[in-house]
């Protein structure tokens, strides 16, 4: 909010340790069960920041959907609320997978797909791995050194 919104409001959202256990446990299980391909917690940065990471860390781009309607934009890319996480699965796994969720009363949704060789993200623009790598990897050395932007 500081940075995106120009300001300091509100209480942070609250942390529910129920929700916390019961979501770990299902991610945990979907991890033991052979059945996630990969998984972020969207703590720092939220959702948008853990994506970019899951994205230079495999060497692999997704293409993301738009956030719900009458979802705050930067809340939903930059939110940090606790207990959620990005969980990549076979596509044939996908009803298995909700199936699960539903009876463990996690709340899961397909916010996209992965593959390609960039970061695709509805109605905001693209960016490449090769591109979000070069800026993670780059931004400290030419800061030391002056070079950079």
């Amino acid at each position: 909010m500081r940075d995106i919104c120009g300001r300091e409001a509100g209480a942070p959202p609250p942390v529910d340790l129920a929700a916390e256990k019961r979501n770990g446990d299902f991610v945990r299980g979907l991890i033991g069960d052979g059945l996630a391909t990969a998984v972020h917690d969207l703590s720092d940065g939220g959702l948008l920041v853990a994506l970019a990471e899951m994205a230079m860390a495999g060497k692999l781009g997704a293409t993301i959907g738009k956030p719900s309607s009458g979802a705050i934009s930067h809340g939903y890319w930059f939110g940090e609320d606790q207990a959620r996480y990005v969980v990549t699965i076979s596509t044939a796994q996908l009803p298995a997978v909700l199936a699960k969720a539903k009876a463990a009363g996690v709340a899961c949704r397909e916010i996209g797909a992965t593959g390609g060789d960039a970061l695709v993200i509805a109605d905001e623009g693209s960016v490449s791995v090769k591109q979000l790598d070069a800026q993670f990897e780059g931004w400290l050395p030419n800061y030391m050194t002056g070079t950079s932007d």
